[in-house]
């Protein structure tokens, strides 16, 4: 496999699903990665896949939990040069869904899960470039437009933003150096997933949106996206929105 992160780290936020897969991607090319995440059995797998590996906990809706972790990323390997940010997740247990029945508290909750962590790792990976590097955030392909399967409202307002965000940030950084781009993924094989994955409907509906893929995405698939992204045969690209789907927003079920 090629080597395109000889020498260089990467510090992912989130130890499963598509972080996962890119740390472990990143590792098998020949980079140091360092893992951030709110639980520490999946760090300590990862850890156990390779040595490249390295990682703590942290929760990155805190502001110096976040500043943390970047300090450990440099204390460990002495360089940042790229940054996924993955951490997020569904609202539904705060009571995301349609407009008009989501509550005030589950709205915040929800943009605050996957916004707070997003604008931390970003902000922080910014301040901790200075020879430059490179950005990707993991966004979905409800921040760019509706699924009929998937109505929940305060998560594609926050993965819609962060498509805005992206767009903003790239344009600063542009002359210093730093690339900012986005996965937009559709359905996949992850953690957040599983009540998806139970459910007859909403896999029939996966095979028929997602045809590429056959059903829900692998993680692999999102993470061979980033790590282009990630790489320097993106070099010359910044702002863009990659969406990784099997076909969903090209196709209708």
């Amino acid at each position: 496999m090629d080597q395109r992160f000889s020498g260089r780290t990467v510090l992912v936020t989130g130890a499963t699903g598509i972080g996962a897969s890119t740390a472990e991607r990143v590792a098998s090319e020949g980079g140091s990665v360092f893992v951030v995440s709110l639980d520490q059995e999946p760090i300590d797998r990862l850890r156990h896949s390779s040595d490249r590996i390295d990682g703590m906990t942290a929760d990155l809706t805190d502001e110096s939990a976040a500043e943390a972790a970047f300090s450990a990323c440099l204390e460990r390997f002495g360089r940042l040069d790229g940054v996924l940010a993955v951490a997020g997740g569904s609202g539904r247990r705060f009571g995301d869904g349609p407009v008009d029945q989501v509550p005030l508290s589950g709205w915040e909750a929800t943009v605050r899960m996957n916004m707070s962590p997003m604008f931390l790792t970003v902000r922080e990976a910014v301040r901790n470039m200075p020879e430059g590097g490179s950005i990707v955030v993991v966004t979905s392909v409800l921040g760019l437009q509706p699924q009929r399967m998937f109505v929940t409202h305060a998560y594609a307002a926050a993965k819609s933003a962060a498509v805005g965000f992206v767009k903003a940030v790239a344009s600063r950084y542009a002359a210093a150096g730093i690339r900012v781009n986005a996965v937009a993924p559709g359905l996949t094989a992850t953690p957040m997933a599983r009540r998806a994955a139970g459910d007859p409907d909403t896999v029939a509906y996966a095979r028929s949106k997602q045809p590429l893929a056959e059903g829900m995405l692998p993680p692999e698939s999102v993470a061979a996206a980033a790590c282009f992204l990630l790489s320097d045969d993106a070099r010359h690209v910044t702002g863009q929105v990659l969406a990784v789907d099997g076909g969903a927003s090209v196709v209708e079920a």
